[in-house]
């Protein structure tokens, strides 16, 4: 049984069978509009999003697995935020906003993917991408965020107690 790898990064439910798809496939011999629909409809949950995506093909019999990624901690922010991307200046001009719960959200979403040892500690990961992209938490800059993380004042909202040393 031979197997083949392809990695793909594409648009939540908007996958074609042109580049890069078609022309990776279509050389094995595989039925590229069905893998296309395949990823699509598993996919649409991350529809405007950039998907990581893996195609498993067993060469012999011309099947295939489709594995989805879970997009950027980024393209989460800016859709939780509803914007299309950072500011352009975000230490002086913000480019939306994210309450504490949704910087939850993301950081449950995206743990297993993150280096992450603890959820507080993928929560500060968001928070710098937050400070990146210069969006704002609960309406404060997310570095003031993350020293109120460290000093436990949303340890209620994250679920997690922290005993200090």
């Amino acid at each position: 049984m031979s197997l083949r790898t392809f990695k793909f990064d594409v648009e939540g439910g908007k996958a074609t069978a042109g580049p890069p798809i078609g022309p990776a496939l279509t050389p094995l011999g595989l039925n590229v509009l069905a893998v296309v629909e395949k990823i699509n409809e598993m996919t649409k949950e991350f529809r405007g999003m950039r998907v990581p995506v893996k195609v498993v093909v067993d060469v012999e019999t011309k099947s295939f697995e489709v594995e989805v990624g879970v997009p950027t901690v980024a393209a989460l922010i800016a859709r939780e935020a509803g914007i299309e991307k950072g500011s352009g200046q975000p230490g002086s001009q913000p480019a939306g906003n994210l309450t504490f719960e949704q910087v939850v959200k993301i950081a449950r979403l995206k743990m297993p993917h993150l280096r992450a040892k603890s959820l507080k500690a993928a929560v500060k990961t968001v928070l710098g991408t937050c400070v990146s992209m210069g969006v704002t938490v609960d309406g404060k800059d997310p570095k003031l965020v993350q020293r109120e993380v460290d000093e436990g004042a949303y340890d209620q909202v994250i679920g997690e107690v922290t005993q200090t040393p």
